[in-house]
């Protein structure tokens, strides 16, 4: 697969593997055998970066936990010399939204946690979930800077970072990419390229086929199994459906033009619009992670770039699910 470069100098491959939905939020955590395999047909195919997360944890049926690091750990241990495992700190869940936090204390806990689960001596990107309003972002970067010199860490970066935090945490530690939602429905960090491109920060966009819904695989009617996120989000209500019968047309049609299915289209807009922007889709399935794999080969040009985006600006649309609230 293509290879594109985060920041500095962190290579990835164009495309990265999500792996959150193995263990969580798309009901019961999927059998681990398959996901291990799935992983290293990942490999085999040519994924290099593969994404995770401490708070990535599910319920079994039998009641036992089922940790996403503990599974990229095990999958990715034969390979480990030849990927880049990101993970990130600071974030659990709960009923009533994100609980965050950041303080140095937490951040240690954490990274030790996570280097035992992964089984590994260092993480090669370690992301602050989100930003914690008790913490200064000085302070963060800093513990990220100590990391940094204690080999735990070799870059950091920030999720759903503003551009003032952004540029605040950028002056104590340089940050090597910032992983913001991003998808064809939800554009609004947009506005946050100029800054990326000042500070020569890379994009790593996560939900880039708006939870499933831009692969075009779902219909009207389509229920979810008991835990599954998408059950709440407003894209896949029959509201939804109808909302974006056109927006789903367009992408068939552009799919259609390019000899490609509606989610390597959807991917191959962020990779050409910007030679920073690394989109993280996740599946359970091989077949569906090499499919995604292959937008990286897809070829737009800036006027086919700029010809979707201002269809975009107009085409009607619904609500997208923006993520969880972090509670104060």
């Amino acid at each position: 697969m293509k290879k594109r470069i985060l920041g500095k100098d962190l290579e990835v491959t164009a495309v990265g593997l999500g792996c959150m939905g193995f263990t969580h939020a798309y009901g019961l955590p999927a059998d681990e055998a398959e996901s291990e395999k799935a992983i290293a047909q990942a490999v085999d195919f040519g994924y290099t970066f593969f994404d995770t997360a401490e708070c990535y944890v599910e319920a079994r049926a039998d009641g036992s936990i089922a940790h996403n690091e503990n599974l990229v750990g095990r999958a990715l241990k034969p390979y480990r010399s030849q990927v880049i495992i990101a993970t990130k700190f600071g974030v659990q869940h709960s009923p009533n939204g994100l609980l965050t936090d950041s303080s140095p204390v937490n951040i240690r806990r954490a990274i030790d946690e996570s280097l035992r689960r992964l089984q590994t001596d260092h993480v090669d990107l370690y992301y602050q979930h989100r930003m914690d309003p008790k913490q200064e972002p000085e302070t963060v970067a800093q513990v990220m800077a100590e990391l940094i010199k204690d080999g735990k860490i070799l870059h950091w970066g920030i999720s759903e970072t503003t551009e003032e935090y952004l540029r605040r945490a950028h002056a104590i530690c340089p940050v090597t990419c910032i992983q913001n939602r991003y998808s064809m429905m939800a554009r609004w960090y947009e506005s946050l390229f100029p800054v990326l491109e000042e500070l020569h920060i890379g994009y790593v966009a996560f939900s880039p086929l708006a939870n499933g819904f831009l692969t075009d695989s779902y219909k009207k009617g389509e229920t979810f199994s008991k835990g599954d996120y998408r059950n709440f989000m407003p894209q896949f209500t029959d509201k939804g459906y109808d909302a974006n019968a056109d927006l789903l047309n367009y992408i068939r049609q552009l799919a259609q033009e390019h000899n490609a299915t509606p989610a390597q289209i959807s991917l191959a807009w962020m990779i050409c619009k910007k030679p920073y922007i690394v989109p993280i889709p996740g599946s359970r399935k091989a077949e569906r992670i090499i499919e995604n794999g292959k937008a990286a080969d897809i070829e737009l040009t800036a006027a086919e770039v700029a010809a979707i985006d201002e269809k975009l600006d107009h085409i009607k649309m619904s609500d997208v699910f923006g993520g969880h609230a972090v509670t104060k």
